[in-house]
């Protein structure tokens, strides 16, 4: 016979286990908020943006060839590329005295165009929002003034510059907490359900009715022991007001 829970036997189990759920969400979400706010470093982002074309301003030409707009796209990705290349970065190190090499400023850096245009939006994550901003700006100097691709305008269209209060882009506490809630209810729900389903102790006549599929006949109710000795106090009394009324006669 195919077993079914109905919606009162689940709500019956999250009512029983609830205290279990709320240790194992309140436990996920103090430990995730201990983390964020005093393990994790915070990281700040700066930004520059680069224009680059194929265009020859000096001679007065303004017009975009459609066939060279196309290169010049194509391009983006290759100075992309140029842009994380020990070629770039090393001078970067050089000029700012970083103690780093390439590879790891590379990782910090992340390179990419403005919705296909020939903006190239330059980016640099660090745990000094100075430093950020200084290294964004290093590299589009250096950049420029390298032209490894001899493109015939480069520009600087924004230098990354720090906000007053800037906040960093991560860790970020309010959603680390909200995501560590989720997950502890989450589990929580699953091993109460999963304690439930494992616990095959007889607890009631209702247990015995289902697993044994016998009529219950009977129930036999569990007497606390204050109400046993408030019984037997009874009894005793009663007993004594007996003998006291049939020698009183």
């Amino acid at each position: 016979m195919e077993e079914t829970i109905s919606l009162k036997e689940l709500l019956e189990t999250l009512r029983k286990r609830i205290l279990l759920i709320l240790a194992i969400t309140f436990t996920a979400v103090t430990v995730s908020g201990i983390v964020s706010f005093f393990f994790l470093t915070p990281i700040y982002q700066a930004s520059t943006q680069i224009l680059i074309n194929k265009s020859n301003m000096d001679q007065g030409n303004y017009s975009y060839n459609p066939q060279e707009l196309q290169a010049s796209l194509q391009l983006i990705n290759t100075y992309n590329v140029i842009i994380k290349s020990p070629a770039i970065l090393d001078l970067v190190i050089d000029e700012m005295n970083l103690d780093m090499t390439s590879a790891q400023l590379s990782d910090k850096i992340t390179v990419g165009s403005e919705n296909d245009s020939q903006v190239m939006n330059v980016s640099v994550q660090d745990e000094d929002a100075n430093q950020a901003a200084a290294i964004a700006n290093t590299i589009a100097k250096v950049f420029k003034t390298e032209n490894i691709m001899k493109a015939d305008n480069i520009n600087i269209l924004a230098k990354a510059e720090v906000a007053e209060g800037q906040a960093p882009i991560k860790p970020q506490p309010t959603l680390n907490i909200a995501i560590a809630m989720v997950v502890g209810l989450m589990v929580g729900v699953g091993l109460a359900f999963l304690l439930e389903y494992l616990d095959n102790t007889v607890k009631n006549e209702q247990d015995v009715e289902k697993n044994l599929g016998l009529p219950i006949l009977g129930v036999i109710s569990v007497i606390e022991e204050s109400k046993l000795e408030d019984i037997r106090k009874r009894r005793t009394d009663r007993k004594t007001r007996t003998r006291g009324e049939f020698f009183g006669s």
